[in-house]
């Protein structure tokens, strides 16, 4: 897989580190994961007007009712879910930007990741394909139905809030796999569902800011 970077002017690569050495200061001690993030373009991923605003550690606007989360987040969320394990087979629910997916698509075999609002998909496909990530797999569908067809997976990760994951998606995470997802309503934590021989292991973590998770399909 090859990535295609650019930059606004000769600070892009600058700002990136910059991000990189906050998310350290934060917390974040994944260093794959923080590699991934210094070479991806975020600022790519959100609107032009926006683009300044790219590695502030703030989750922005995307249209729809959408956000891309912060920085912290993408990357708090991408440790969690690869535990400091080799990601196989990811499938994403809600690919929103893109941007999540295309951290993932770097440390990871496989992404397959759903998104319920057409004409966000459609933008974000043009911009993964013109950054060439090869190895994912988008789809428009209701996330919360999961990609059956290609289960089991080896992890889950839910980009918008839910007070449970449903049974559809805990039936396609493979035993020694894992879910990461923001849980609850007004307050809300990142969560570990850990699928054991035992059975489904949940772990409440740090409170975050989601959207809420949605279900159906909307073309525009």
């Amino acid at each position: 897989m090859s990535m295609r970077h650019s930059g606004i002017g000769m600070t892009s690569q600058r700002t990136r580190m910059r991000m990189v050495e906050r998310l350290r200061e934060q917390g974040i001690t994944d260093e794959r994961v923080l590699t991934v993030m210094n070479t991806i373009p975020r600022h790519l991923f959100v609107e032009e007007a926006l683009s300044s605003r790219a590695y502030d550690d703030v989750a922005l606007p995307i249209n729809f009712g959408q956000t891309i989360s912060s920085p912290w987040t993408v990357a708090r969320m991408t440790e969690l879910l690869r535990a400091n394990s080799s990601l196989g087979k990811v499938l994403e629910i809600g690919t929103g930007s893109g941007y999540q997916t295309a951290v993932l698509a770097q440390l990871a075999q496989e992404v397959y990741s759903i998104e319920r609002i057409g004409s966000l998909l459609t933008r974000t496909r043009i911009r993964l394909r013109e950054l060439r990530i090869n190895n994912i797999h988008l789809r428009h569908a209701d996330g919360l139905l999961g990609f059956p067809e290609v289960a089991p997976f080896d992890s889950i990760m839910m980009t918008a809030v839910t007070t449970q994951v449903p049974e559809s998606l805990l039936e396609q995470l493979m035993i020694g796999g894992r879910i990461v997802y923001p849980k609850g309503s007004q307050k809300q934590n990142l969560c570990v569902i850990e699928h054991t021989s035992q059975g489904f292991i949940e772990t409440i973590l740090d409170e975050v800011k989601f959207v809420p998770i949605l279900s159906g399909v909307i073309s525009k």
